[in-house]
């Protein structure tokens, strides 16, 4: 577990988060203990067992993992639900035998271990106090990943033979206190709904995000998978993804941020970021999710500005537009 303290301002989804001391929790899964190229699932049968089902924790800094393996129909048995923890780095093999590995190759930020999360999975949260938030980094699973992008047996190619269907696949990541809901976020692993087919996007590099702070403390956090690709049985995608360095970060202080429309284009953008505004603004700054300015413009007069997105890491970011009375507007895009 790492803590540290800091001032600091965020920018935190729609809220400024003015902060005198974060105090934050984090899970970075390197206290857990793997071989090279290898996972954990709870396939040693290390687990609570209860009619053929072993179910197990574990932890890292003070988030808690829960793990379920089913030997109801003999062995060897298979992962039921819940999370596993891998250092495994297969980014070309498809199909379900490789489905403990992320497409990013590695952990977030080259770390080694991550977790692989099925769907419908919660994690509890322990010495949580006060208004906190969420930070996580999140990739696809390989794969997840390639089945979006060929198609196999069960699923579809997304976009289909002529690229034009509109497919997503979106994780909805919601916040508990005390088994009440407190707030949530949509985060869309895939996206093939825009009219440009060139804007179409599966992640594939860890990419941070963020839930606002709660009134509330967070004890508890669920995650939830869908996907436009739905059979007779349920969701053809497969639903898995993949999670590493969360951060509960305690705040002191919460203020609603003034918002003014402004339109900017494409969302996702990968190289360019077109900002459409119809007062003069000062300053354009691109934020990450820490609230550390990425990118800053100076004197913009323009309708019409464009800003160069193409050196940013793929990830979620903010645009802030001021002018000389402060801040106009901060809205959200992801880079590709």
């Amino acid at each position: 577990m790492r803590k540290f303290y800091k001032l600091a301002t965020f920018v935190c989804l729609g809220l400024i988060v003015s902060t005198k001391t974060i105090n934050g929790q984090v899970a970075d899964f390197e206290n857990l203990t793997l071989p090279v190229e290898s996972y954990w699932d709870g396939s040693d049968l290390s687990g609570t067992h209860n009619n053929g089902v072993f179910t197990s924790e574990f932890q890292s800094g003070d988030f808690i993992f829960q793990n379920e393996y089913d030997t109801t129909w003999g062995a060897p048995g298979y992962w039921l639900g819940g999370f596993a923890y891998s250092n495994m780095t297969d980014t070309v093999t498809s199909g379900a035998g490789n489905k403990y590995s992320a497409k990013a190759g590695v952990g977030a930020n080259n770390s080694s271990n991550y977790v692989v999360c099925n769907s419908n999975s919660s994690i509890r949260i322990n010495n949580i106090d006060g208004n906190n938030a969420l930070f996580l980094s999140i990739t696809n699973s390989t794969y997840a990943y390639n089945s979006m992008r060929d198609g196999d047996m069960f699923a579809k190619k997304f976009g289909g033979a002529s690229g034009d269907d509109p497919d997503w696949f979106k994780i909805t990541i919601k916040a508990y206190s005390n088994n009440i809901y407190q707030d949530s976020l949509d985060f869309f692993l895939a996206d093939y709904r825009f009219s440009d087919n060139s804007q179409d996007y599966i992640i594939k590099n860890w990419t941070s995000i963020g839930l606002p702070p709660t009134s509330n403390p967070i004890d508890s956090v669920y995650f939830e998978l869908s996907s436009s690709d739905v059979g007779t049985w349920g969701m053809n995608t497969p639903a898995f993804f993949c999670l590493d360095d969360l951060q509960l970060s305690i705040f002191d202080n919460i203020t609603e941020l003034h918002q003014n429309n402004f339109s900017f284009f494409p969302n996702p953008a990968s190289s360019v970021v077109n900002i459409k505004n119809e007062t003069v603004i000062n300053t354009v700054t691109v934020l990450d999710l820490n609230g550390r300015i990425i990118l800053n413009n100076s004197t913009i007069n323009n309708s019409i500005t464009s800003i160069d997105v193409s050196e940013l890491n793929a990830g979620i970011y903010f645009i802030q537009l001021t002018d000389e009375n402060g801040v106009v507007s901060t809205q959200k895009f992801v880079k590709q």
